[in-house]
């Protein structure tokens, strides 16, 4: 498989390692030096992709995804913080017949602690004496707070708790990302925590969605390729 990086920080190398472990090749890297081009400039630049994974900044995401739809090449969107954009994302991808997978969170590990949480808040909706509460943490140059994956927690939860709970994010040092569930009643408390020791599961999962949306088309979440795996 031949991958175009979009964004050359942390996770982008960490991708690029992981790839080239699995034998893909990379056929393009687009560095933070590369912000000032536009969509059809990017698109130049990403022609011999089979798949591209961008893992840059939210402001970017618009144009990258008109690059990709330009050239003719599928999406992972690793980038989080532009949800309130996601319905002009989604018109764009289907109105162009194009490609793209994203996530909140692309370690197979979250995924299925979402599963986890939707499962335990379904059950602790039934008795009124527990509140729920969310609680997140990663390393201090993470810029969105609360984090995508907070949100999407948030939003599982909001299928079952129709009344308000706390969600609180912590930024400091190097902590790769630590998300926490919690339901507190008044005699005891039910916690249910994922901690990542690395990025290297956002990397893996990023790979596997690239895999993944080659010969698909469509706007799909990295929870339809766990559902895909899971039958």
């Amino acid at each position: 498989m031949q991958i175009a990086l979009i964004g050359y920080g942390a996770m982008g190398r960490l991708v690029h390692h992981l790839a080239e472990k699995k034998e893909h090749e990379i056929v393009a890297i687009i560095h933070e030096s590369d912000a000032g081009l536009s969509s059809a400039q990017l698109a130049e630049k990403i022609p011999d992709a089979d798949t591209a994974i961008d893992f840059s900044v939210p402001d970017a995401v618009p144009r990258n995804v008109e690059a990709c739809l330009s050239a003719g090449v599928p999406l992972v969107e690793g980038t989080t913080g532009w949800n309130s954009r996601i319905d002009e994302i989604r018109e764009l991808v289907e109105a162009h017949g194009g490609s793209l997978v994203y996530g909140a969170n692309f370690s197979i590990g979250v995924n299925l602690f979402y599963r986890i949480v939707d499962n335990a808040a379904g059950l602790l909706s039934r008795f009124d004496e527990y509140e729920t509460f969310i609680e997140e943490q990663h390393h201090s140059r993470k810029k969105d707070a609360p984090s995508g994956t907070a949100l999407k927690l948030k939003s599982i939860v909001e299928r079952h708790v129709a009344t308000d709970f706390s969600v609180s994010a912590t930024r400091a040092g190097s902590i790769p990302g630590t998300h926490r569930v919690g339901f507190d009643g008044p005699a005891d408390q039910i916690l249910l925590e994922h901690t990542a020791r690395s990025r290297e599961g956002f990397a893996s999962g990023a790979l596997l969605a690239a895999e993944w949306i080659i010969n698909k088309k469509g706007f799909y979440e990295f929870g339809d390729v766990i559902e895909e795996m899971l039958k």
